[in-house]
């Protein structure tokens, strides 16, 4: 695993809970360098959202890179944001899934 930081790639977080979750995410990560090569990929679809990790390739022209994947990848659904830090005892819920919500018919909450 390089000791790099990555650049981020958020696909998908349309609305304003979405912007709330690409927010957090961003912010995991410290700011990388330039010329950094290695990519971390967070995809929505459907409210899953989809990690991967890539190194830049060969370039195939002046728009286009090819990523390779180097793994890991998994995918993960949202549970719940807390409001707070780690170190806070109480916090507040910002937001969380409830049980009616995995029922609510092709309702998106994530993305579009």
């Amino acid at each position: 695993m390089p000791q790099v930081y990555p650049h981020l790639i958020l696909d998908n977080f349309m609305t304003k809970l979405g912007e709330r979750i690409a927010n957090i995410l961003k912010h995991l990560f410290p700011m990388p360098k330039p010329d950094t090569k290695r990519i971390n990929t967070f995809s929505n679809r459907s409210d899953y959202i989809s990690f991967r990790h890539h190194t830049c390739g060969k370039h195939g022209g002046p728009k286009s890179i090819e990523l390779e994947e180097i793994g890991p990848w998994f995918e993960m659904k949202l549970f719940k944001i807390k409001m707070g830090t780690l170190d806070q005892t109480e916090t507040q819920d910002e937001w969380f899934s409830k049980r009616c919500m995995n029922t609510a018919k092709k309702q998106k909450f994530i993305g579009i």
